[in-house]
């Protein structure tokens, strides 16, 4: 059983380049995308070509903007959209798949900004979210993927000195935020079974030639319940598949 993530950075301007021919490579059982920047029948209308999929999609209000889609081979017992809560829910971030044994969670985690404009909203969003969470976790162990928009450890940037407390993605209050999640029974897979492993990054910048230097940052995770973690068999991040400015992640289950 193999679920892929990826932040596409635009589900219809990706489809114009080698989407569904690394989709074929990577062969999911399950692929989950964040930032589709389009609506739901225009999602549908874009996978026309792909066939044997289940497609569910939670889009923005704001066209052209964030959003999430489950591509499933297998049909879930249940989807829903978002966690709940009103003003978190207008942007397509969350979409959950129920299936017999977990949950898989979908999200597309808001970023602060470049001028950290929705810091302080990201922190009441990082704690909605840490909440839902646990809220499924009482039914069934859960499964979360996506764009997290922060590295988590220094290990998980390029450049955590010049970065720390200064962009996006790499300010204590996120960190705090991924802590939450961690010390709160959730297991980073790829951190787990690779704790050593560097320069492992899934987005790099598209200024100063930022991928081939792998001047990068891991801000695309898979983390799962701590009871769930023995079905994890391997987690993997393909640098070498592009298309967005992200990079496909996932891991594979033994069920």
């Amino acid at each position: 059983m193999k679920i892929v993530s990826w932040n596409v950075n635009g589900i219809r301007a990706i489809a114009k380049k080698s989407f569904f021919n690394d989709l074929e490579l990577l062969n999911p059982d399950i692929l989950c995308l964040q930032e589709i920047k389009a609506l739901e029948n225009q999602v549908d209308e874009t996978l026309r070509p792909l066939g044997g999929y289940h497609i569910y999609s939670n889009s923005a209000i704001k066209p052209g903007y964030s959003g999430t889609t489950i591509i499933s081979k297998t049909e879930p017992l249940n989807v829903t959209k978002g966690i709940n809560i009103k003003e978190h829910d207008t942007e397509g971030r969350v979409l959950c798949m129920e299936f017999n044994s977990y949950f898989l969670v979908n999200v597309y985690v808001p970023n602060s900004g470049s001028e950290l404009k929705r810091l302080g909203y990201r922190q009441e969003w990082d704690k909605a979210f840490f909440d839902y969470l646990k809220n499924l976790e009482r039914i069934k162990p859960v499964i979360v993927c996506g764009d997290l928009n922060v590295a988590h450890k220094e290990i998980d940037l390029a450049r955590p000195k010049a970065n720390y407390n200064k962009t996006a993605g790499y300010m204590q209050e996120e960190i705090d935020g991924m802590n939450r999640f961690i010390e709160g029974g959730l297991a980073d897979t790829f951190r787990r079974l690779y704790p050593n492993a560097t320069e492992r990054y899934t987005w790099w910048s598209y200024r100063a030639g930022a991928r081939s230097k792998n001047i990068g940052w891991r801000i695309d995770y898979f983390l799962v319940s701590e009871s769930f973690l023995p079905s994890v068999k391997n987690a993997f991040i393909h640098e070498e598949i592009t298309g967005s400015d992200h990079c496909p992640v996932g891991i594979e289950l033994s069920l």
